[in-house]
């Protein structure tokens, strides 16, 4: 599947491995814990080695006792990836309440992040809808409008990649772009 810009290219849709993105940062969907898990968080701590994860250790330590709250977002080294940052984010697990509210913020939050680096390029995941069960075709409104919304009052990130692992997961967040 070919790139899909959106937002007068701003936002740019495609497929492939996160971890492999040349952005500045890329955002991990993390757990509260910080300490790895699977899918896009074990696929981040495995390539970017324990550099990630010490920091994790030392975000516990001081800032996040309790862990990462959802919707919240924090920024470590990248350690091995070929990103500077990594940006981990939690999202909500879906059947909690507010969970519209929770996946937006982490958006914004990660966004918030990014442009308080002077980061010109991020990329996402599809937060959420893999173990935590968020429907795609919901989160993909709830990612867009966060990023949109974002996009239309801040000069950075100049441009946020959605990155698919695969061509069926872009086609379903284009394809309810397109329905409204």
């Amino acid at each position: 599947m070919a790139d899909t810009k959106l937002l007068d290219g701003r936002l740019i849709v495609t497929t492939g491995d996160i971890t492999r993105m040349t952005t500045e940062a890329i955002v991990n969907a993390a757990n509260s814990s910080l300490m790895g898990g699977g899918g896009v968080d074990g696929a981040i701590h495995r390539g970017g080695g324990p550099s990630i994860l010490e920091e994790c250790k030392r975000l516990r330590k001081s800032r996040y006792p309790d862990g990462l709250p959802t919707g919240d977002a924090v920024v470590t080294g990248a350690g091995n990836l070929p990103a500077k940052y990594v940006i981990h984010t939690v999202g909500p697990v879906w059947g909690d309440s507010g969970e519209a509210e929770k996946l937006a913020g982490c958006y914004r939050r990660t966004l918030e992040e990014a442009a308080k680096l002077s980061l010109k390029e991020v990329a996402f995941p599809a937060i959420s809808t893999g173990i935590y069960g968020y429907p795609k075709e919901e989160a993909a409104r709830v990612a867009f409008a966060a990023v949109r919304d974002f996009l239309e009052t801040s000069k950075l990130p100049e441009t946020v990649h959605f990155v698919f692992f695969s061509p069926r997961d872009a086609r379903v967040f284009l394809d309810t772009l397109s329905q409204g």
